[in-house]
């Protein structure tokens, strides 16, 4: 993937202390990833960038909706989102991300490129069941819906079940009764 100075944070020049920056990502963001699960993305970004002396904090947290089919009913909804996750990174002697929750960038680094963990904060956000709200609530009419409730097993009613008892059983329960 082409690393893109939309998503690199300039940490070098900063003072110690919080520094906010906001992103906006859409469908295209995913496109770089070539990850074609969505048909259309509006979700807004923030990180927190909490610069210490000997190492910086980042805070990520984004909130929006993706245009998803539904698993049911393969009907096209917007499924709101949001998630948050924190990022610890350090300076070491080579770059090393074998942690999710820590960073380790060489000493001579002066920008950090989030665009890979805004993209894993995203992804693992939306639910891997994903169910339109018309469904839930019993609002949404479709074919597949309709197909679905008549293809549903038909519940048994209790008088049948009792008519149904094999005699044998009967004689069972009254060994149980003649004591």
């Amino acid at each position: 993937m082409k690393i893109e100075n939309e998503f690199l944070i300039p940490f070098i020049g900063l003072k110690l202390g919080k520094h906010q920056f906001d992103f906006h990502i859409n469908t295209k963001f995913f496109e770089r990833f070539d990850y074609h699960e969505y048909e259309n993305s509006d979700i807004k970004v923030g990180v927190v960038l909490d610069k210490k002396s000997t190492h910086m904090e980042l805070s990520f947290s984004h909130k929006g909706s993706v245009t998803v089919p539904c698993d049911l009913t393969t009907e096209v909804f917007d499924l709101p989102i949001k998630s948050k996750m924190k990022l610890i990174v350090k300076f070491g002697e080579e770059f090393n991300n074998d942690n999710e929750e820590i960073l380790i960038i060489p000493h001579g680094e002066y920008q950090i490129d989030v665009a890979q963990y805004i993209y894993e904060m995203i992804v693992l956000s939306v639910p891997t069941k994903r169910i339109h709200p018309g469904v839930k609530d019993g609002t949404l009419q479709t074919e597949a819906l309709n197909k679905l409730k008549n293809l549903q097993v038909k519940a048994i009613k209790e008088e049948n079940k009792e008519n149904d008892i094999d005699p044998r059983w009967d004689k069972l329960k009254q060994l149980l009764t003649d004591k």
